[in-house]
């Protein structure tokens, strides 16, 4: 998936969408992408100006968009445009490296279950083949009114 195609079923935009690219989806089991984080990106002029490091909110924010794409992608296109994916809720999130301006931020994500409108999914995130961040993500599909 490139950025249309990405933009496609995600509603983020600059600067907030954090995928750049998905490199591998495997429908209702996996996906995998990445982002380029650049030393412009906006979050980097406070955090921190003079030892950059992505916030790990947004590193959990980029798998949650991964994790949006899988489910939406599973769905098939007519019921995904007629969906949106929110971030209900992480669990044992783990920060083991930092993420710095010229990284590239590869992703993983794998469906675990749905119920309900509930999606969990396993996620990790690498640099250099060194594992960043992980944790268990949730998302709620939920309808849009059209």
């Amino acid at each position: 998936m490139n950025y249309s195609e990405i933009t496609d079923l995600l509603p983020h935009r600059y600067p907030f969408l954090l995928v750049d690219r998905v490199t591998k989806i495997e429908t209702k089991q996996r996906i995998v992408g990445y982002k380029n984080v650049s030393c412009n990106e906006p979050f980097f002029q406070g955090h921190f100006p003079k030892h950059p490091i992505m916030p790990g909110v947004l590193l959990l924010e980029a798998l949650a968009q991964l994790a949006g794409l899988l489910g939406l992608e599973s769905m098939g296109k007519e019921e995904a445009a007629k969906s949106v994916y929110y971030f209900a809720g992480v669990n044992k999130a783990r920060f083991k490296k930092p993420v710095i301006p010229g990284d590239r931020l590869d992703m993983e994500v794998h469906y675990v279950s749905d119920k309900r409108g509930i999606w969990r999914f396993e996620c990790s995130a690498w640099v250099d083949g060194q594992l960043a961040c992980q944790a268990e993500i949730l998302c709620a599909q939920r309808n849009l009114e059209l």
